[in-house]
């Protein structure tokens, strides 16, 4: 194992961790807010965007570690090769709803939740008639 080798597994660590802490210590904003009904879009964009990203950190770490400690196989590259692509899939569009609201500067647009929770039980309840 190099020192780059050392480096970058110790930078994905690092990510992963603050990534999670931030994560973390927004839980009980989305708590609330999500209990209110009543979320910042912005917010949600940010919350999809960092646990994409940190899916895709734990998927690089893997990949970089199957590397460094010879437990790679061609069906372990497969799985992280179909979950890198997920996580950048989730990655782009978060970014690409950040960058469209910061284009806008609709920073205060928020999305109802309870409406949409009684249209749903409305929907149950005619299809229950």
């Amino acid at each position: 194992m190099g020192v780059i080798d050392i480096i970058l597994l110790s930078l994905y660590i690092i990510a992963i961790l603050t990534a999670v802490y931030i994560l973390f210590k927004h839980r009980s904003y989305f708590h609330e807010r999500f209990q209110k009904g009543v979320v910042s879009v912005f917010m949600l964009a940010m919350l999809f965007f960092l646990a994409a990203y940190t899916f895709k950190m734990i998927i690089v770490l893997l990949i970089r570690a199957a590397a460094i400690f010879g437990f790679a196989t061609p069906e372990l590259s497969t799985w992280l090769l179909q979950g890198w692509t997920i996580a950048q899939i989730g990655t782009t569009g978060g970014l690409a709803a950040l960058a469209w609201l910061t284009w806008t500067g609709r920073y205060d647009q928020f999305v109802t939740l309870r409406r949409l929770d009684k249209k749903i039980e409305e929907d149950i309840d005619d299809a229950d008639a």
